[in-house]
């Protein structure tokens, strides 16, 4: 579709001269025109860069010296180059006209179908970006999360992929690289409830900063705290407010469920964090020192491990 063609009008690179003889419809024309060209500029780069390519007035793509002459020519950075390419050519044949550039930015990385399936519903129901962003993040909870197993368990141990309100720091960010992150509110409507017996333990994991909201999770799923492990993981990272170098194991109860072994742990445990960030081994063998008998199961698993049943995408 031909978006703005007009004798009476020009275009300079900061200022719009309009002909003192347009007329009103005219001026109307130019009007929804201009509307369309805020989202398009960034297609018209990306299908330029493809276009260079494709006639083979650039070298290839993966020169880095390419990306110096394209910034020469437009004034942008390579970066943004790079990234007004790559999304003219994920959504090349499924963009809409009625959309923006934002939401193809948000389809991109999907499977076409899935990008088709994103980009009709936006279409439909006029999402804005954030709407849409938040539709695919639920239809990525969705599939990422197989259905609860059936049966009873006795132990829950639990390592919720834990979404912040606010920006989050990098180092909380280890289980969005397994699992799509949820609210506290998704995590608390799981049906966690239907899993354990009438006397059971849980072991949650949570951080500082989701620390007064886990409980919410807590009291969904039908347990009571009653203690805590602090991982203290000696290397450091940066927070808001301090260096943060721990992470809590909140041990909570339903009904009556003390260890079957008397041993004492210490409640804190000094093991220093791997490059992943995955939780110590050392707190399962907790774990399993204390509750000897009885079904368990990891939310939010990792792997499999011998001695207990997992759900969630390593399962």
């Amino acid at each position: 579709m031909e978006i703005v063609r007009f004798n009476k009008v020009i275009f300079e690179k900061n200022k719009l001269i309009i002909h003192d003889d347009i007329t009103i419809d005219e001026w109307k024309e130019l009007g929804r025109g201009l509307k369309q060209i805020e989202g398009s500029v960034q297609f018209w780069i990306g299908d330029w860069a493809r276009f260079g390519e494709k006639r083979g007035f650039t070298g290839k793509y993966t020169d880095p010296k390419v990306y110096d002459e394209l910034e020469e020519i437009t004034g942008l950075d390579r970066r943004t180059i790079q990234n007004y390419k790559s999304i003219a050519d994920k959504t090349s044949s499924r963009r809409r006209e009625d959309l923006g550039f934002t939401h193809h930015v948000e389809v991109a990385s999907l499977p076409p179908e899935k990008q088709e399936q994103f980009l009709q519903l936006a279409s439909e129901k006029k999402l804005s970006t954030r709407e849409l962003r938040e539709e695919i993040r639920k239809d990525g909870i969705k599939e990422s999360h197989p259905d609860l197993p059936n049966g009873k368990f006795r132990v829950i141990y639990a390592d919720p992929p834990w979404k912040y309100s606010n920006s989050m720091p990098e180092y909380f960010s280890e289980q969005a690289n397994h699992y799509q992150l949820m609210s506290v509110d998704e995590i608390a409507a799981m049906d966690i409830k239907s899993l354990v017996e009438d006397n059971a333990v849980l072991f949650l994991w949570v951080t500082s900063p989701i620390l007064r909201e886990s409980f919410k999770v807590i009291d969904a799923w039908g347990f009571e705290y009653k203690s805590s492990f602090v991982w203290d993981k000696i290397k450091h990272n940066m927070g808001h407010y301090n260096s943060v170098r721990h992470e809590f194991l909140l041990i909570c109860t339903r009904g009556s469920c003390t260890p079957d072994n008397i041993k004492l742990f210490d409640s804190v445990q000094s093991i220093e964090r791997t490059e992943h960030s995955e939780k110590p081994e050392f707190f399962r063998e907790i774990i399993d020192t204390l509750y000897t008998h009885g079904r368990k199961i990891e939310l939010f698993a990792r792997k499999k491990v011998e001695g207990w049943e997992a759900f969630g995408n390593e399962s």
